[in-house]
């Protein structure tokens, strides 16, 4: 068995907000942690799974990364970020705590049988979505051609 040429690889993404504290307080009650090595006033390390993290950066640290001008999420939309939950359940667990926490709901539910989801504009209006995806009923799936 080979090993593909990505295994290992870790995924950051930087996404630029108005108040690091007050994101971190918001995401914390969606249920992510922060990794304290990559964390400070300037900075939050938000760990979405083993080997990825965004990194939720201050206006002022993400302009040192970017040689662009800051897009405002709230009027353009650069990049949607999507994250998946364990059960259809905590979809809707996630998705509520969002808008309790001061998040705006995108829309509502998305129910296509082997995916539900639930979208929402997080504080300074990025688009997330929150999903649940069972990938043996997909269409096409190996699992869901011999079922049928």
């Amino acid at each position: 068995m080979t090993t593909p040429a990505h295994a290992g690889r870790m995924l950051f993404v930087n996404l630029p907000v108005a108040d690091v504290e007050r994101s971190k307080g918001f995401f914390a009650r969606l249920g992510f942690g922060f990794n304290p090595m990559f964390t400070d006033e300037t900075a939050a390390c938000m760990q979405v799974g083993e080997q990825a993290s965004v990194m939720l950066l201050s206006h002022e640290k993400f302009a040192q990364f970017s040689k662009l001008p800051l897009a405002d999420p709230t009027t353009h939309t650069l990049a949607l970020y999507c994250f998946s939950v364990s059960t259809r359940d905590e979809v809707d667990t996630v998705a509520e705590a969002a808008v309790a926490a001061g998040g705006t709901e995108a829309d509502g539910p998305e129910d296509h049988g082997f995916m539900y989801s639930r979208s929402f504009f997080d504080l300074d209006g990025h688009g997330w979505q929150v999903m649940w995806m069972d990938p043996s009923s997909a269409p096409g799936s190996t699992d869901s051609a011999t079922e049928a």
